[in-house]
């Protein structure tokens, strides 16, 4: 059984800034549902550019929910260049400390934070980069370097704890430790060129991540997303079932279709609706 600090158990019975904000400045979306946590974080800019409010929606455990709570209380006030600056150990200081098995929850609301700034700078959604190490959790290589890097971990176990990444079948725990002793040995890892994609690569691979990624969740509301065309860097869609009639449905399409669309395929798409 883990140990929960009394300021995590506060923030897990009572969290704070629960919700949606409609007319947000900046969301995020990070996690998946199917992988057991996920998070939508949101914040909302004063006329002096700071942070006057903050919300979240989180499908997880207590360690999610608090880590959550937390992040809307400590970017409260504070400039988007200051909220930037916040990092996953932050978070987890915040609360008093995190079981190390809960740090991924920590590193998912930094994760989250970090997209809500983008979306408001109107940034593109990172590219996913490198090699898919862990399949189960779909982790990259870069992701492992990041972690390890940054928290300076040494095991397996100390990179699951952050990322889950070894935390399924376990295939993947030979490439996580030789990632690890580069790391730690102060080898870069070697850059990844970008794959170019033709247009038949691109259009199976947005049906695929329509399929796969976006229809599944929006299932889950009775909604669902239909491709009409593709139209070089344009996806043409059509919102069907609630998707539809849904006031939210054009935060949805930008924040969340688009997003996932850039994420999982390439940086430069724009999704457009038509009726």
């Amino acid at each position: 059984m883990w140990e929960y600090t009394d300021k995590v158990k506060d923030h897990f019975l009572n969290p704070r800034n629960v919700g949606v904000i409609e007319d947000a400045d900046g969301v995020g979306e990070v996690g998946s549902i199917a992988c057991g946590d996920a998070l939508t974080f949101y914040f909302k800019l004063d006329d002096s550019g700071k942070i006057k409010d903050a919300k979240f929606q989180t499908f997880g455990c207590a360690s999610a929910i608090a880590s959550s709570s937390a992040l809307t209380e400590m970017v409260i006030g504070k400039t988007l260049e200051e909220a930037a600056r916040i990092t996953n150990d932050d978070i987890a200081r915040y609360l008093g400390g995190l079981p190390k098995e809960k740090m991924h929850c920590s590193v998912m609301g930094r994760e989250a934070l970090e997209k809500a700034i983008s979306c408001h700078r109107g940034q593109p959604a990172k590219i996913i980069e490198g090699e898919i190490v862990c399949e189960c959790f779909g982790v990259t290589d870069r992701d492992i370097e990041r972690v390890v890097r940054e928290n300076e971990l040494k095991t397996i176990e100390d990179v699951t704890d952050y990322i889950k990444a070894g935390g399924g079948c376990g295939k993947c725990h030979d490439r996580i430790q030789e990632i690890i002793d580069q790391v730690l040995g102060g080898k870069p890892l070697e850059p990844i060129r970008p794959k170019v994609l033709t247009n038949l690569q691109k259009i199976k691979l947005i049906e695929d991540s329509i399929e796969r990624e976006i229809n599944p969740t929006l299932k889950k509301d009775a909604g669902h997303l239909e491709l009409v065309d593709v139209d070089g860097s344009r996806v043409i869609v059509r919102m069907k079932g609630t998707c539809a009639t849904c006031a939210r449905s054009h935060i949805t399409l930008k924040h969340y279709v688009e997003s996932k669309l850039r994420e999982l395929v390439t940086p430069d798409l724009v999704v457009e609706e038509v009726q």
